[in-house]
């Protein structure tokens, strides 16, 4: 699962707003807001974070579960 961390700096990685983000998703940037907050992305719908996720990956953005970082904590990179 996505986390709300992931999803910002994601957007870091590629210099986007929420509004690019919301744009690229055909979702409202108020869901975008709400999946970058408190709630994080389990407030949101399986089709939302699906999209968000999808959107991110296909712009070159690769997500990165605990297991697969030394220090354990989820995280992001860019394709090579």
């Amino acid at each position: 699962m996505l986390t709300a961390g992931q999803i910002r700096a994601a957007r870091g990685l590629l210099d986007w707003s929420q509004k690019q983000l919301a744009d690229a998703t055909k979702l409202s940037v108020q869901t975008i807001k709400r999946m970058e907050g408190v709630r994080g992305p389990e407030g949101s719908t399986a089709a939302n974070v699906d999209a968000v996720r999808r959107v991110l990956e296909d712009a070159g953005v690769v997500f990165l579960d605990a297991r697969q970082n030394k220090d354990g904590g989820p995280g992001v990179r860019l394709k090579r």
